[in-house]
């Protein structure tokens, strides 16, 4: 005589098996957006340097090209507006070409002296909003800690 053994197993899978999986994803997704974020701002930093370094090239150009040689119109040129909106289109900010005008934690600004004899462009950093990065026409590229371009520079502290 044969016996039968009745099995009765549930297929898939229990409440807490599903909670414990769900957990698991939350938790890696949470820091793969945490170094996402982190990647995007040192993304943006990169872009804001590149910006202004090409600005330091085309300064020479307008310099060489006016007659006699001057900085004059260097920062409502179209390619050096261009970088600076890029610039700024990085930071989440704005472009001010006053003189007068400090740089901000939003703003990207560019000051050419009176004489059109020397100019800098300033951008605040994604990353953290106590650093610039500042260009002038005496070569500098460089980071700003702990200020900005102040409202009347043209060269880079």
């Amino acid at each position: 005589m044969t016996t039968k053994f009745s099995k009765n197993f549930s297929r898939g899978f229990t409440l807490i098996e599903l909670l414990v999986v769900i957990a698991i994803i939350g938790i890696l997704s949470s820091v793969v957006l945490a170094s996402l974020n982190t990647a995007r701002g040192k993304g943006a930093d990169a872009a804001i340097k590149s910006n202004l370094a090409n600005i330091r090239a085309q300064g020479e150009i307008i310099y060489d090209s006016n007659t006699p040689n001057s900085y004059s119109g260097l920062c409502t040129n179209p390619n050096v507006a261009s970088q600076t909106t890029s610039a700024a289109n990085a930071l989440g900010g704005t472009v001010d070409n006053t003189l007068t005008t400090a740089g901000t934690a939003t703003l990207v600004v560019c000051h050419i002296n009176v004489a059109n004899s020397a100019w800098a462009v300033s951008s605040a950093m994604k990353t953290t909003s106590t650093n610039s990065w500042c260009v002038d026409s005496t070569g500098a590229s460089r980071q700003i800690t702990g200020a900005y371009l102040a409202g009347s520079a043209t060269v880079c502290p």
